[in-house]
């Protein structure tokens, strides 16, 4: 069985200084190898999951059961700390939402994130103060808990297409803060002027940065930004999938088992998996 106390203490003190990545597994298979690469923590994507069944990263394709059993399951069989793709706490009222972050705090996870979007195509983001009351009452259920479970808050301007993302994200942030936020995280183009913007404006809270592809910017640029936290969303498990997805193309396509060169070998991943068995 986990320590999950001692996950969660050393979940913390990763925040309190320098810069570290905090990769997207989708499944227990991706998520043991990426402890395996040494990595000091890692956090689910709702969209890599979603994905994996055959679903789309929307609405309610996820049911909130069948995410908490995931994971309970990823946290279950690792020994590093968990973060949580929450999204907006699979509940739309303030009444359903502290009975949610109880059972995602008991699945063992050491952090989640809490959106502030709606789902609603014609409202796409909570208003501030609705949005700054949800993450107080997740705050609340987290202490009462006494589980040291971190909460980190999404503002989603960008992804929702706010008109000012950037300025919308900074005033919410801000507001997500003084509410009892551990990290911030505006999940939006990782340009170095949205970053610098953003970390000046956290005034020193941790700020997660997103980074689900190639931009030119690595570890050591966005630790020189100010930017505590690294993630790559479901940036891994469309890897995955572009290998997949091009190797069967081209069977389909072609008649060509060209896509199947060039493969991890079957023994390399029996040994690994073999070793934890």
């Amino acid at each position: 069985m986990p320590d999950f106390t001692s996950q969660r203490l050393a979940f913390r003190q990763l925040h309190e200084q320098g810069c570290f990545v905090i990769p997207n597994p989708w499944d227990i298979g991706s998520a043991l190898f990426l402890q395996s690469l040494g990595f000091k923590a890692v956090a689910t994507t709702s969209s890599g999951f979603a994905f994996s069944r055959g679903l789309p990263d929307s609405g309610d394709s996820n049911r909130r059961d069948e995410v908490l059993a995931h994971y309970a399951d990823i946290s279950n069989a690792l020994s590093i700390p968990v973060n949580a793709d929450f999204q907006s706490g699979y509940a739309t009222s303030l009444e359903d939402l502290p009975e949610s972050v109880q059972r995602c705090i008991e699945t063992g996870v050491s952090g989640f994130s809490l959106e502030d979007a709606t789902g609603d195509p014609s409202h796409p983001l909570y208003d501030t103060s609705v949005a700054v009351e949800r993450l107080r009452v997740a705050r609340e259920v987290i202490d009462a808990s006494g589980g040291n479970v971190m909460l980190t808050a999404r503002a989603e301007c960008f992804l929702v297409g706010h008109p000012d993302p950037l300025n919308e994200s900074i005033k919410r942030l801000r507001a997500y803060a003084d509410a009892g936020a551990d990290v911030l995280f505006a999940p939006c183009p990782a340009t170095r002027e949205n970053l610098v913007a953003i970390v000046g404006a956290a005034e020193g809270v941790p700020v997660n940065a997103i980074m689900s592809s190639f931009t030119g910017l690595s570890v050591g640029d966005l630790a020189d930004l100010g930017v505590r936290r690294i993630s790559v969303g479901s940036a891994l498990a469309r890897a995955a999938w572009t290998g997949f997805m091009g190797a069967a193309k081209k069977i389909a396509d072609e008649g060509s088992f060209e896509g199947l060169d060039n493969l991890v070998s079957f023994r390399e991943l029996e040994d690994f998996f073999g070793k934890r068995s």
